[in-house]
């Protein structure tokens, strides 16, 4: 059994930030983290241009020093998969595979995860060129074929990845026109091995053992797109299972949570992706993680 005053769960931006601030206000705390030098999504980010400080690096990079700034304030680090988080009158009971953990604040900064498309051959294909990472698996496509299928900021940013590695790009969105900001998309416009496919929703993934094409539909018409890889970049969900009937969370699974990061629950506080916000950003989780633990240390101070 381990007693702590903060306990903050997950190691990406948002956690490792909240490590940082935890350190220098002097609390007495520890990082639980599901697998050792976790990094959250910032891992799976090829290139990283706005965020203060950086003007180009990788997310491996940035998560590296974000990491080591976290460990140099002598930060605990646990590696343990929570379960469940239970509230007890004066402090929270954290139960994971390894160990049971209190603490009288937790900070979850547990992030999100890609959404899966839902779709015929999906769930058979996975691992076997249906991928949610195109910085994890690019590298199996190169010279091949790949279809990224969305049309925000993730997915062109995969797109113009796969660009530099695949032969050829097909880029799937079911709206008339991308939701990309300006700048990705005069990159993806000037990507000559790049073909953007419009008004097109995906309605299977074919293939035996692997894949080997999509069918996507146009008006109810449907057309058939050879590639050897299908990468999701469909939006995100957070990761707040364990929230579920301890704090009030919104339609999607977010966290209700303001600026200062408190949830419905008193001493339990969001930080990151986790949390119900307007921008989910690399810089406004580490903010997070600065205002979820100045939140926390007035909750210890009474």
């Amino acid at each position: 059994m381990i007693k702590k005053e903060l306990i903050i769960i997950g190691s990406g931006a948002a956690g490792l930030t909240a490590a940082i601030y935890a350190s220098r206000a002097g609390l007495d705390f520890s990082v639980i983290e599901r697998y050792p030098l976790a990094g959250g999504q910032i891992v799976n980010t090829s290139e990283v241009d706005n965020y203060p400080g950086f003007i180009r690096t990788t997310g491996a990079e940035l998560s590296q020093k974000l990491r080591e700034h976290a460990e140099d304030c002598r930060t605990d680090f646990i590696t343990d998969c929570v379960s469940k988080i239970k509230k007890q009158s004066d402090r929270f009971e954290i139960k994971g595979e390894k160990e049971t953990y209190y603490s009288k604040t937790v900070i979850a900064a547990c992030g999100a995860a890609r959404k899966k498309l839902g779709v015929k051959g999906e769930d058979r294909l996975s691992g076997s060129g249906v991928s949610y990472c195109a910085v994890c698996d690019g590298a199996f496509f190169r010279g091949r074929t790949a279809a990224v299928i969305g049309g925000g900021n993730t997915a062109a940013e995969e797109a113009l990845y796969l660009s530099k590695l695949a032969k050829k790009v097909y880029l799937v969105h079911r709206r008339d026109k991308l939701k990309a900001n300006k700048a990705l998309q005069s990159r993806l416009h000037s990507a000559e091995n790049i073909q953007t496919v419009l008004n097109c929703s995906l309605a299977e993934i074919i293939g035996d053992h692997k894949v080997e094409a999509i069918e996507v539909k146009r008006n109810g018409v449907s057309e058939v797109i050879h590639t050897d890889g299908v990468f999701s970049a469909i939006g995100i969900s957070p990761e707040s299972g364990l929230l579920q009937g301890l704090a009030q969370l919104d339609e999607y699974g977010f966290a209700i949570a303001g600026e200062d990061c408190k949830t419905s629950a008193e001493g339990l506080f969001a930080a990151g992706d986790i949390r119900s916000k307007p921008l989910r950003q690399i810089v406004t989780a580490a903010a997070d993680g600065a205002s979820a633990v100045l939140s926390a240390e007035k909750y210890l101070n009474g």
